[in-house]
């Protein structure tokens, strides 16, 4: 992290004008910021609602422009800290490449923010409560604001409002952690994300009659409990000749994974789809490579990697759901500046949009999501 923050302040107030908090200035426009940003609208569009096919720095010259003039993505004008915030961020690595993307995106956005003084990355040796509790005894003192990506536990839980209550603002990321006074949620709604998966298979199968097997990380996760259920009942109303299995817990593992993915092989003969709602992906595709093409059964993953890339582009899964770890890692971002500078303890929830990602229409490169 930088260390010349007071200097860069000081460069943004006068390149930009006094920045200004919620209700000092009248609603700006796209219009506004394009011209203070020097840009065409439609550029300011893309990058404000997170498309693709915008630079880093222009991306940079929008948001710059935006916060100059009271306006942020999505969410339009909310409060920006009067100094520069220490923000922490606890994540669950394991093998999980999507959280390692998600804090490369975090590290990245933070890292050009002015208002942005420290980001702390914790790095959490397990998904449960104990690794929670002993991640957060490792957060730097002084830190202004928290993002995490935790599991849905009652430790978990009266942890989170322990944090809130001292007055420490706290975002969670990817899957939330309900009934706590959490500031925002920053990721898919995962029980859309789930039916969206039952229609894939369902539109893969085209009527035919059999069962589809549902991997997720963990119950614990409140995200895969609602992909899940979004599954199943998507199932049951529109694909009652799918039947959904009792969903397998693999804790994230790809050994387990690979394991059970070959007794459903052996005992499932009517096998026509596969939703794997958390990680160890690879174990999945290991025994796939094994598997005659006539006997593969149609797959749906979660999440955008290189590796989930390069499955799409060889045929071996069918389609990926997205919930962009790039756009995640800076909404974080914002919306924990945002929680802190607010006076109100939680900010209004808008979900980010998952994305259907087949070989067919695959970005271009991780860059440019």
């Amino acid at each position: 992290m930088r260390r010349d923050t007071p200097g860069l302040i000081r460069h943004y107030a006068k390149e930009c004008g006094e920045l200004k908090g919620y209700g000092q200035m009248a609603r700006a426009t796209i219009a506004d910021i394009a011209g203070r940003a020097g840009l065409s609208t439609a550029t300011v569009d893309r990058a404000l609602n997170g498309r693709k096919g915008v630079s880093a720095a222009n991306r940079q010259r929008v948001l710059r422009a935006a916060r100059s003039l009271g306006y942020l993505p999505s969410e339009g004008m909310f409060a920006l800290p009067s100094r520069p915030a220490r923000l922490g961020f606890l994540v669950p690595f394991g093998g999980n490449a999507f959280m390692q993307e998600v804090t490369d995106a975090i590290t990245r956005f933070a890292d050009a923010q002015p208002l942005v003084e420290r980001c702390s990355i914790i790095a959490l040796n397990g998904i449960g409560p104990d690794a929670f509790a002993d991640g957060l005894d490792q957060v730097p003192s002084g830190t202004d604001g928290l993002g995490v990506i935790t599991t849905d536990h009652p430790r978990t839980r009266e942890a989170l409002r322990r944090i809130c209550e001292s007055g420490m603002r706290v975002v969670t990321l990817a899957s939330d952690v309900l009934a706590t006074p959490r500031a925002d949620y920053i990721g898919v709604d995962n029980l859309v994300a789930g039916r969206t998966a039952a229609q894939i298979l369902g539109m893969l199968t085209r009527g035919q009659t059999g069962s589809v097997a549902i991997f997720c990380g963990s119950q614990s996760f409140a995200g895969h409990r609602e992909r899940e259920y979004g599954f199943r009942s998507c199932l049951q109303e529109f694909y009652p000749n799918l039947q959904a299995l009792a969903a397998i817990e693999t804790s994230e593992d790809g050994d387990r994974l690979n394991q059970e993915m070959r007794r459903l092989l052996r005992t499932q003969p009517d096998l026509l789809g596969v939703y794997c709602a958390g990680a160890g992906r690879k174990g999945l595709i290991q025994v796939l490579e094994t598997t005659a093409p006539t006997a593969r059964p149609h797959v749906v993953l979660h999440d955008l990697t290189e590796d989930t890339r390069q499955w799409l582009v060889d045929g071996q899964v069918d389609a990926v759901i997205d919930q962009n770890a790039r756009l995640i890692g800076e909404q974080a971002v914002l919306r924990l500046l945002g929680a802190i500078a607010s006076g109100s303890v939680q900010l209004p929830l808008q979900h980010i949009e998952p994305r259907i990602i087949l070989r067919e229409n695959i970005p271009a490169g991780q860059s440019m999501i």
